[in-house]
């Protein structure tokens, strides 16, 4: 079935049920994806989906609405980054309850608003988990996807990475690891920046930062990232 770019939600629901796999669900609890209601469907299906669907502002409200992890994850595939409002990226994330709804939403959607840059600093100071981690991928997917941005910008996200560390919450961690990491990726001047803030974290007496030190330490050190760095100008 070819989803027409007219198509109404019940259509999009009828092709969601046709592709239910409830085995998928089960594999998925299993590696912390939990939402509330599921049909089960792999990403790069649901990308394909989106394709056919087409951008579409008001289906994506009202897909969100229907509160399926297909049904959100479309939702932030399709949904015109121009047409969203602060206070919409607001509500969205603070309905996050698993990690994978978190970062496609950041992936997909909320890298490209207006408001990226605004949301990472107000969402790594917050104390909802999720929404905390929104922060911090936002920072690790502006890292790669910004290539415009100036490096003052990604070092002024360090401190606030310094801060985060000292969460224990696994899902926070492991974005402040990520957010780490990918700023010094970027290139030659972010990676000494990023080490000199790794040490720094790894000297902090906090079991969460010592593990997001060592492990952003063991790439950013490794030949592979400095060999490639050395060839980017």
């Amino acid at each position: 079935m070819v989803i027409s770019r007219l198509s109404n939600i019940e259509i999009i629901v009828q092709r969601l049920e046709e592709l239910k796999d409830p085995e998928a669900i089960e594999w998925m609890a299993k590696y912390g994806i939990t939402p509330e209601n599921a049909f089960g469907i792999k990403i790069p299906i649901l990308r394909e989906l989106a394709k056919e669907i087409g951008i579409n502002h008001q289906l994506a409200l009202d897909l969100w609405d229907l509160n399926y992890r297909e049904t959100r994850i479309l939702a932030s595939m399709i949904d015109d980054p121009d047409f969203v409002t602060e206070s919409q990226l607001e509500r969205w994330a603070s309905e996050f309850t698993y990690w994978e709804i978190c970062d496609q939403c950041i992936m997909c959607l909320f890298e490209r608003t207006r408001y990226a840059y605004q949301k990472v600093i107000d969402w790594t100071k917050r104390e909802e988990e999720y929404v905390k981690r929104a922060g911090f991928v936002l920072i690790a997917r502006l890292a790669v996807s910004d290539k415009k941005a100036d490096d003052a910008v990604f070092i002024s996200f360090l401190p606030l990475i310094q801060k985060g560390a000292l969460d224990p919450r696994n899902m926070v961690k492991k974005s402040v690891n990520w957010a780490l990491r990918q700023i010094g990726k970027r290139n030659r001047n972010l990676n000494k920046e990023a080490i000199m803030y790794s040490n720094e974290i790894l000297h902090m007496d906090y079991p969460s930062a010592k593990w997001i030190a060592m492990d952003a330490l063991k790439e950013l050190q490794s030949e592979a990232v400095q060999n490639r760095l050395k060839r980017i100008k």
